[in-house]
């Protein structure tokens, strides 16, 4: 078992790995930036070692923040251990608590730091410019490094580098010719997305930065599982190697440098296991546990994304954190480096919440209200009515453990998609559930709450499955720890199963086979060899892993409605005022 503690605390850190010379890229270092400002309240102190005192940094650190500009509404503004009525997050707040922080800190030197997915799955306003809204903003906060996400990947790898460098858009040209997108101003690092074509990183794997004459290296990357949940197109020609053995590599690359302080950026994370903390780390699983013990001890602290949670660690020895999503947290990190020796002596953290009773930041408010202008009036043409709040996370969590059950907007979108594909003969549908960004509230709603919902942009596909491939799909579920969301079939999950291995996805007994039943009729006695099934392109592509989807048969990709959004609209439409769907479509046999 790793060496996971409760704690924000990483005393007497020393790397333990020798200097070796340089193989590989390398980055030159970037330009250094010292902000005035003093530490954290609530900091512990500091040991001074004999000699001159040590430098001060403060790094702060945010991830998944996904377009969210204006604030996020629903179960995307709360936090964990907070009243549900208590709302975090949008960009005019997180600037200024950004600047409240820096101001509040004693440390010489701060530097803001991100562990991907910023961009992607983003509300309308900042989706229907490509991005570019939220791009402008993080400049304005001051971002200055961040690893890539996979969602980073969801425009393609020339999207992403014209995202870094600027230009406008190759088929929708400039959101506003009088101010044509400049790019990034900080530094995108992609360390284990290599150009199969060339065995390079597609972005610089690191950035060395000089604070007060001592070298800290940040090594950025997103999660190696990136190309089973990015569409194909988005990861063409790229190749993903493993965090843990490419976070080695460049740190031992680093350290040939100078480079003793070192901070990893990571679009991979955990969660605590019912925890309401969001500076704890309790019951802490996940693919992060495993990968920070094979780092190397040279590597001192780990900011990571991915899973949407909030902690505050020390996993093998180290500084591990992550702040949930949507901007509603800021982690606040006090580092205390060795002048002499580059070392980083001391590594504390604090989750601080985005919460909403501070001043808008200005410039914030200006770019919103500018981008709205530009948006126009499709954002609040209303296309259907919530009965009542339709919400898009599971309440079934405890039954499944990590693994989510039926939500009522995930099983409605998959209705929507059922209902859009009938005619072409599908019996039932899936949804992913990652592809269900946001609640629906009580009311009107309108496209741009329904695009938030879901903001892809991917079409329907029919395929046809096996009664056997159909069962294989939902033993798969449990192997992959995500429940599709059904529309047009129902089964049962026995709670003593046992889930089938990656390796064989099709050998497990979680799904009791008799239960499985479509349109009311078990499968198992209906005497149909095969059936129709809907699912979006991501899925049918073998996204999220379900490669038995992608073995369907006559595939047919619908073009009427013309994408998945329009499907819903239509749906919407068509059932106003549209009730929650029961979340009975899954049982479970104790």
């Amino acid at each position: 078992m790793p060496d996971i503690l409760g704690t924000a605390r990483r005393p007497g850190i020393a790397p333990t790995l020798g200097r070796r010379a340089a193989a590989g890229l390398g980055v030159t270092a970037l330009a250094t930036a010292l902000v005035a400002g003093a530490p954290a309240a609530g900091a512990a102190p500091k040991t001074t070692p004999a000699g001159p005192p040590p430098v001060e940094l403060q790094l702060l650190a945010l991830n998944d923040f996904h377009g969210q500009l204006e604030p996020p509404s629903g179960s995307s503004s709360r936090l964990p251990g907070y009243a549900v009525d208590v709302p975090f997050g949008g960009v005019e707040y997180l600037a200024t608590q950004v600047r409240q922080l820096e101001a509040a800190s004693k440390k010489q030197n701060t530097l803001t730091v991100a562990a991907g997915d910023l961009i992607g799955a983003s509300p309308l306003l900042s989706a229907a410019f490509h991005d570019e809204p939220t791009i402008d903003a993080l400049n304005r906060i001051g971002l200055d490094y961040t690893s890539v996400g996979n969602h980073e990947f969801d425009e393609g790898p020339a999207e992403l580098l014209r995202i870094q460098n600027g230009g406008c858009h190759p088929e929708d040209g400039c959101a506003d010719p009088q101010l044509p997108y400049q790019g990034a101003d900080f530094q995108y690092l992609s360390a284990n997305a290599f150009v199969t074509e060339t065995d390079q990183p597609l972005l610089p794997p690191y950035a060395i930065h000089k604070v007060q004459g001592v070298k800290v290296g940040f090594i950025g990357m997103t999660l190696e599982g990136t190309p089973s949940i990015v569409t194909p197109s988005g990861v063409a020609g790229l190749e993903f190697t493993d965090e843990a053995a490419t976070a080695n590599r460049y740190a031992a690359e680093l350290q040939a440098q100078g480079v003793e302080a070192i901070v990893v950026l990571l679009h991979e994370g955990g969660s605590q296991t019912g925890a309401t903390d969001v500076n704890g780390c309790t019951g802490m699983t996940g693919p992060i546990t495993q990968i920070v013990p094979q780092m190397t001890d040279a590597i001192d602290v780990v900011v990571t994304g991915h899973t949407h949670q909030a902690y505050n660690c020390e996993i093998d020895g180290r500084l591990v954190t992550s702040a949930s999503s949507a901007g509603r947290l800021v982690t606040d990190i006090d580092l205390s480096l060795d002048r002499r020796t580059g070392d980083v002596l001391d590594a504390v953290a604090n989750n601080v919440p985005v919460s909403r009773n501070v001043p808008k930041d200005p410039a914030q408010s200006e770019l919103i209200a500018r981008y709205r202008e530009l948006l126009g009036p499709i954002a609040g043409e209303v296309v259907g009515n919530a009965a009542a709040a339709i919400r898009h996370t599971s309440a079934r969590e405890t039954v499944f453990g990590s693994v989510l059950g039926e939500s009522p907007l995930g099983n409605l979108i998959a209705d929507a998609q059922l209902a859009a594909t009938r005619d072409l003969g599908s019996v039932a549908a899936f949804m992913n559930p990652g592809g269900v960004r946001a609640d629906l509230e009580a009311g009107e709603i309108t496209y741009e709450e329904a695009f938030t919902v879901q903001p892809f942009g991917n079409y329907l596909s029919t395929i046809v499955l096996t009664d056997a491939q159909l069962q294989c799909v939902l033993e798969q579920q449990f192997a992959l720890s995500t429940v599709l969301q059904p529309a047009g079939i129902t089964y049962t999950v026995d709670a003593n199963g046992t889930s089938a291995p990656r390796t064989d996805p099709c050998n497990g007994t979680r799904v009791a086979d008799e239960t499985v039943a479509i349109g009311g009729v078990p499968i198992a006695t209906d005497g149909v060899p095969s059936y129709r099934i809907t699912v979006n392109n991501f899925l049918a592509d073998g996204g999220d892993g379900f490669t038995t989807l992608a073995q369907g048969t006559e595939r047919d990709d619908v073009e009427s409605p013309e994408d998945d959004l329009a499907a819903f609209i239509d749906y919407l439409t068509a059932t106003a005022p549209t009730p929650a769907p029961a979340t009975d479509r899954i049982t479970v046999r104790p």
